[in-house]
């Protein structure tokens, strides 16, 4: 295109330059040393049409903000009935079975097992043959302490003949004495005999009992060599092995662990933050891994009050009892474990994603009404879990809440996929 002078318009203004006075275009129709008019430069448009868009955006969302809850419920809210069923408050843990009655069988004197007639899985009655050790050591300390036994009271019978003739000594030097038919030494002689025949028989005495209680104990260590059933029950666990030499003097051995399995206790840990929320004779129910379909339940009976510590969590011990008649509950099973807290039946229920909650614990949803548009309405709540709430006043069966919003785009299509909720308006 051919630039002519006419086709722009130009000012005075600074004397134009040597670059400026060489351009044909800029000299064309102008004297040199006269100062060359200056361009004119429209101006621009963009900040005005940026602000345009920005005000209308701005109109668009303030129309929608006002106007949302108006929509049509099928354009934009998620809704669901207002319905009657049960409603459950409950804190889940995770706990262990062992026997509520159990006893640790071990040995009290030293010996090697020379018989075990039991094995693990073995169901015993009280009273009933465990262990025996080998008694021949104890055999013999019985029998040297009978023998003992039976000299000492040879020796007492010998010194009490004595007592007796020492003590008619005494009473002869006494009659002589009075007659003055003897000597004072005499009599301090029969005096002396007397009290030392008397001494004697005191220490035989002594000896006869320090060897009775020997001959007892040792009587003892030989009947603790068998060892019998201290309960009946289910022997569950077994230390010991035939053959094996046990030391009792460093330490207790251990043999065997004797059940009672037809009651089983449940210690369920729970959270810290859950354990203010039980109390004493809760019910509690759990299942196990190998019958997943099975529940069994129990009375909470007891909270120990020392927690424990699980890779940096505080965990408290929770206990109840289950009966097991059937045997089916084996120690140390893992029980997933569910106290109820509260329990509401029959009652007019909400989902719990539709309550907005307020201060002093009231409650809000945003009810659909008949014309398509939305109100709030306060509820009172009562037995409330992560998934429904039991709705005491406010709400009728039939009614429909708001519990999420559709994005834009599942707003639009037909059908759009109603589980992608989006925040509460």
């Amino acid at each position: 295109m051919t630039v002519t002078p006419e086709s722009r318009t130009i000012r005075p203004g600074k004397p134009l330059d040597s670059t400026s006075r060489a351009d044909p275009i800029l000299n064309a129709g102008f004297t040199p040393g006269v100062h060359a008019p200056r361009i004119r430069r429209r101006p621009a448009r963009w900040p005005w049409v940026v602000l345009a868009l920005l005000v209308l955006s701005a109109g668009g969302g303030t129309y929608w903000f006002m106007n949302r809850e108006k929509a049509a419920p099928g354009s934009q809210y998620i809704l669901a009935d207002v319905a009657v069923g049960d409603v459950t408050d409950t804190v889940s843990a995770v706990g262990e079975i062992e026997p509520r009655d159990y006893v640790d069988v071990g040995a009290q004197v030293s010996g090697q097992i020379v018989n075990l007639p039991v094995d693990v899985g073995d169901e015993v009655e009280k009273g009933a043959l465990l262990a025996e050790l080998d008694a021949a050591v104890l055999k013999s300390q019985v029998a040297a302490n009978q023998a003992q036994l039976l000299n000492l009271r040879a020796q007492l019978d010998e010194r009490q003949a004595q007592l007796q003739l020492a003590s008619e000594q005494f009473k002869r030097e006494s009659g002589l004495m009075a007659a003055d038919a003897t000597s004072q030494d005499a009599l301090d002689t029969a005096d002396a005999n007397l009290r030392a025949a008397k001494a004697q028989i005191a220490a035989i005495k002594a000896q006869i009992q320090q060897t009775q209680s020997e001959l007892e104990g040792d009587e003892a260590n030989l009947g603790y060599t068998r060892i019998f059933a201290p309960m009946s029950g289910t022997v569950v666990s077994l230390d010991a092995r035939l053959g094996q030499t046990l030391n009792a003097n460093q330490s207790a051995p251990l043999l065997m662990r004797i059940a009672d399995l037809n009651t089983m206790t449940v210690k369920a840990q729970v959270s810290e933050a859950d354990i203010s929320r039980l109390d004493l004779g809760m019910v509690a129910t759990f299942t196990t891994l190998g019958q997943p379909e099975r529940n069994w339940s129990g009375v909470l009976h007891q909270i120990l009050p020392t927690p424990e510590e699980v890779n940096g969590v505080i965990l408290y011990n929770a206990l109840f009892d289950v009966a097991n008649p059937d045997q089916r509950l084996m120690t140390q099973m893992s029980a997933q474990v569910t106290f109820m807290v509260a329990e509401a039946k029959n009652a007019i229920t909400v989902p719990s994603v539709a309550l907005r909650s307020g201060p002093d614990k009231t409650h809000q949803v945003l009810l659909a009404q008949a014309d398509g548009s939305f109100a709030p309405r306060d509820v009172k709540i009562g037995v409330k879990n992560r998934s429904v709430a039991e709705v005491l006043e406010g709400l009728a069966p039939g009614d429909r809440v708001v519990v999420g919003q559709r994005n834009s785009e599942e707003a639009a299509a037909p059908g759009g996929n109603r589980s992608a909720l989006r925040g509460f308006p």
